[in-house]
């Protein structure tokens, strides 16, 4: 039941008020002294305040700014004669919810509480999911330092406050399944169940019967009646890995799951009802896979309505330095070792590195270099030791842009097959400051004619 505070020296409005809105099942505190207002809304939380703007020993706006600084999130809706219209329309700028000429509608009185007590509790329920977010996987699963992670996590609380699908896409190592459990739990459904299936893993015979069961007999070898991970799911959410690697006729099968919301388990006639949140995902380009016929465009469509992009560790090395103390404190824990720290030498080498495996490739790296040391520092000698070609330095500026530079224009040759003014045209050079640059790099144009 919502709790509603108000404020006014009017005993008589007071009174009306009060009576109004127990009467439609709210619960009600009246005060006409703003001390006690204060006082009370340190003791206890309310839903929304209604507060006169013309208080005998204070200020309307006054006593709203010093009860946001006890609960900056209540709604608080001015009650204002209309002659005051206009200080009515400061206090909105100074965070007031909304205001009410005197006198005012009973039906407009109580439209204007309705909405505001629903802003406040979506306001509460996004904080709850950030928190949610950042506390249980700031410091335990997603290390977090990077802006495009930080943006990740908004996505990720955003996108559990809805029941919409999810495709998650990223390279391989990156996280997915990680924040796939971590919008679960952060949703609605969290206490229901998360499963999670690889795609990719499972033979496209066997795969029908893992998601949608069998019943006994229902072929060679089905001795048994088997449970599919869409019944088991129900009510949860299930992560489908590797989505764009499902055979077609596949597809055509999870469209149909998913549009109605029910399936026939392996040998039945009898559809299930299921009602579970898709979260799929893929280290491929979702859109190419559909222009290139792999991926039915209707189901690509019915996934694809909240896209999350999980970026490469290429991409956020800022986020390595801690990846790397939360690597080291859970692998030694593991292997029984003491090990205080890494050097200076071996984090540059790790920034140096171009990360194609991503975090599980780190992880992979840092529980090698745990288990190998008998020191309890880890020196850059035991880091990608088995990695050829590894960079073992940070380049300096003028390297890296010189490295740059050539690339860029070996993939401007690959794409206009040699064309020197198509390759010209693209970079916005003049034909003559291009001949330079391929002089520059020692790059022949007719070594990429069909390319």
């Amino acid at each position: 039941m919502n709790k509603i505070l108000i404020v006014d020296d009017d005993v008589s409005i007071l009174k009306v008020i009060r009576l109004r809105l127990e009467s439609e099942g709210y619960l009600v505190t009246s005060l006409a002294e703003a001390h006690d207002a204060i006082e009370k809304t340190k003791e206890e939380e309310f839903d929304l305040a209604l507060v006169d703007l013309k208080l005998a020993r204070k200020d309307g706006i006054e006593l709203m700014e010093t009860l946001h600084h006890i609960h900056p999130e209540m709604p608080v809706i001015i009650l204002t004669a209309y002659g005051t219209i206009e200080s009515a329309v400061n206090a909105m700028q100074k965070g007031a919810y909304s205001y009410l000429t005197k006198p005012f509608d009973h039906r407009q009185l109580l439209l204007q509480i309705k909405n505001g007590i629903e802003r406040n509790r979506l306001f509460r329920e996004v904080k709850r999911l950030k928190e949610m977010v950042g506390e249980r996987y700031e410091f335990k699963n997603i290390i977090v330092k990077s802006e495009k992670m930080k943006e990740v996590l908004e996505q990720v609380a955003r996108a559990a406050e809805t029941d919409s699908n999810v495709f998650i896409q990223g390279e391989s190592g990156t996280g997915k399944e990680l924040i796939a459990k971590a919008l679960h739990l952060a949703s609605s459904r969290k206490d229901s169940p998360f499963l999670a299936i690889n795609c990719a893993a499972i033979p496209e015979t066997l795969l029908e019967s893992e998601l949608f069961g069998f019943t006994k007999g229902a072929f060679t070898g089905a001795v048994y009646a088997k449970k599919g991970l869409f019944a088991q799911a129900n009510d949860g959410s299930m992560l489908l890995d590797e989505i764009t690697e499902t055979p077609l006729p596949m597809q055509t099968k999870l469209l149909r799951v998913i549009e109605e919301k029910e399936f026939h388990p392996l040998g039945s006639e009898k559809p299930i009802k299921v009602d579970v949140r898709i979260i799929a995902a893929s280290n491929k380009n979702p859109e190419k896979e559909v222009l290139e016929g792999n991926f039915r465009s209707d189901l690509f469509f019915r996934l694809h309505v909240i896209p999350i992009h999980l970026p490469p560790l290429r991409e956020r090395k800022e986020d390595i330095p801690l990846l790397v103390t939360h690597f080291l404190k859970k692998c030694s824990e593991e292997i029984k070792k003491e090990i205080k720290g890494i050097s200076p030498a071996a984090i540059q080498k790790l920034l140096a590195y171009s990360w194609p495996g991503n975090v599980r490739e780190l992880e992979n790296t840092i529980e090698y270099a745990v288990a190998m040391t008998t020191r309890d520092v880890i020196d850059e000698e035991l880091i990608l030791q088995t990695k050829k070609g590894a960079e073992t330095n940070l380049k300096s500026l003028k390297e890296a842009k010189k490295d740059f530079e050539r690339n860029y224009i070996v993939n401007l040759l690959v794409l206009t097959e040699g064309n020197v003014s198509k390759a010209a045209e693209l970079a916005g050079k003049y034909r003559a400051d291009f001949y330079e640059l391929l002089k520059k790099h020692n790059l022949n144009p007719s070594d990429f004619k069909g390319s």
